[in-house]
């Protein structure tokens, strides 16, 4: 039953579903800490609700797209035509490939796995910009626009916080990011975590989007409200964007349930604020407990999710696997997200009781019994360490030898290798292009896409990026892998760049220290869904944003 269980891992890039899990084992659910959804919410008064309606919600038609959007915008305080709801946030990034990007994409990575995997299948150069671990795999701005610029890119992605691993840029970095590209087809700016954000008070840019010619801002519904069964979330911008999306959308792409659960959302707001804080206090407490066990890193986070590295030694797929059928706790290995590796796991917050049930697991499962333990010995295992994910797995891969090549055909023939070429370490001046043949990828009919390191796009400035290996003795390596999402045939190419040249001016963030958890008291909040925000400039026009 165990094998049948974990097997359902090895079908994809995404997380078997709860229902499929229970379907496997034949049991009640695990203790979930894998999907990102707000434990807190609904209430268990609005769930009473919802269930004393459930007849009607699953028997009759939901009103139109446009009934529904009105009554969001409504509570939002946002005009509709800058609005577009979609059945879940993918749903709204489908569109805004096949709509709005034309040829090639960038996104820092490791990130969600549709901004990678969406403009694949559509056959879409996508520039994936490496987060780094030696850095808290916090994103430079400033690197990631001379990164853009020097592929020449036409269209960017920035999640914030980003996912799996909660990294956070303020509101007004994102908006001079947004300044500085003022010149491509577009800028997504995915905030669908931003609702568990407290770093700042206001730290959504909704209200500036509508007001710039080529900027979305996604937000999600399903994870804040703890709703991701219902599927709807929905994306802002100028009226000519926002209503290119929504021409394309079905009269009736959202449900019923998503319905109800809007024109229900005045009613609870003290709840759903409340909610937020919990989850906020969580965070602090999780991230307390998890940093006592041995070895395990846990990094800052602004979602509602903490991304931590395993102890040297342990594998995470061993880990997930023994945690599920050995404690029925279900957890995010993230080996299948390209710029991560199996040594991460993506951890949801969860209330403390359930925390605790965690701790005591992965103890068991790490440390346990030393012929069960999956860390072998405490300081011992492998030696290496670069601090960058990426470069680890490459090492891990090929003994320390680097990288010979991959084997993935431009014409399609499965056995055909093609090489990878990499620049000759001391031949100054002369860029070499990083290349690597991605082929068999989901709707590309047979053509191959490239991913280069090599910046030759600016006139007489060649680049080079390349990022030293730490611990192989005086020899710099160029950060390449091809990096196996988890389902068949789908290689990607992950890059890695050292920026030259950064903008002048552009603001630096700075790296976020671990928080101390200091015990907050819960606001008193009004009955009902709040009508103005601190100052008093009326219901802010960020998502369900700033209830909390």
């Amino acid at each position: 039953m165990a094998d049948n269980v974990t097997s359902l891992f090895r079908t994809g890039a995404h997380s078997p579903s709860m229902a499929a899990l229970a379907r496997e084992s034949g049991e009640a659910g695990p203790v979930d800490f894998c999907i990102p959804c707000n434990p807190y919410f609904p209430s268990p008064r609005m769930m009473d609700e919802l269930t004393n309606r459930l007849r009607d919600i699953i028997t009759y038609y939901p009103s139109s797209a446009d009934t529904i959007t009105a009554e969001l915008c409504n509570l939002l305080q946002l005009p509709p035509q800058c609005v577009a709801m979609g059945n879940g946030s993918t749903e709204l990034i489908t569109w805004i490939d096949h709509l709005l990007v034309r040829e090639s994409l960038a996104i820092p990575v490791p990130t969600f796995g549709r901004w990678t995997d969406q403009p694949l299948e559509t056959g879409k150069r996508v520039d994936m910009f490496p987060l780094q671990e030696s850095n808290g795999f916090a994103l430079d701005p400033a690197q990631y626009i001379q990164f853009i610029r020097s592929r020449g890119t036409r269209a960017a992605v920035i999640c914030n916080p980003n996912n799996p691993d909660g990294g956070f840029l303020p509101k007004q970095t994102i908006l001079a990011f947004c300044d500085a590209l003022a010149d491509l087809d577009l800028i997504v700016i995915d905030e669908s975590f931003l609702e568990f954000a407290d770093a700042e008070n206001e730290p959504s840019i909704v209200e500036e989007a509508v007001m710039r010619p080529n900027v979305i801002v996604l937000r999600s519904l399903g994870k804040n409200f703890g709703l991701h069964g219902v599927r709807f979330g929905y994306m802002v911008a100028n009226p000519g964007l926002a209503g290119r999306i929504r021409s394309m959308l079905p009269k009736w792409n959202l449900n019923a349930f998503a319905e109800t659960v809007v024109f229900m959302l005045k009613d609870y707001g003290a709840e759903y604020m409340e909610s937020l804080h919990m989850v906020r206090r969580d965070r602090l407490d999780m991230a307390r407990q998890l940093s006592t066990l041995p070895g395990l890193t846990v990094y800052p986070s602004q979602g509602n999710f903490l991304f931590v590295r395993l102890p040297v030694g342990a594998e995470g797929t061993v880990v997930r696997d023994r945690l599920l059928t050995e404690h029925r706790i279900l957890v995010r290995e993230c080996g299948n997200k390209i710029g991560s590796s199996s040594r991460f796991l993506r951890l949801v917050v969860r209330p403390q009781t359930d925390v605790r049930r965690l701790v005591s697991g992965m103890e068991s499962v790490l440390y346990g019994t030393r012929r069960g333990a999956a860390v072998p010995e405490l300081s011992t295992g492998t030696s290496y360490s670069s601090g960058t994910a990426a470069v680890d797995r490459l090492v891990s891969s090929t003994s320390g030898q680097g990288y010979p090549g991959i084997a993935a055909a431009a014409n399609g023939m499965a056995q055909q290798p093609q090489p990878l070429t990499a620049a000759a370490n001391g031949m100054v001046g002369q860029p070499q292009p990083l290349t690597a043949a991605a082929n068999g990828m989901n709707g590309m009919m047979g053509q191959p896409q490239q991913f280069t390191a090599a910046a030759n796009g600016m006139a007489g400035q060649p680049q080079q990026f390349a990022a030293a290996a730490n611990g192989i003795p005086g020899q710099p390596q160029p950060l390449t892998a091809a990096q196996t999402r988890g389902t068949t045939g789908m290689p990607g190419g992950l890059t890695a760049v050292s920026a030259q040249g950064q903008p002048q001016g552009f603001p630096q963030p700075q790296p976020q220290a671990m928080p101390q958890p200091v015990p907050q008291p819960v606001p008193q909040q009004a009955t009902g869904w709040p009508n103005t925000p601190p100052n008093g400039a009326g219901w802010p026009a960020a998502a369900v944003d700033r209830v909390g």
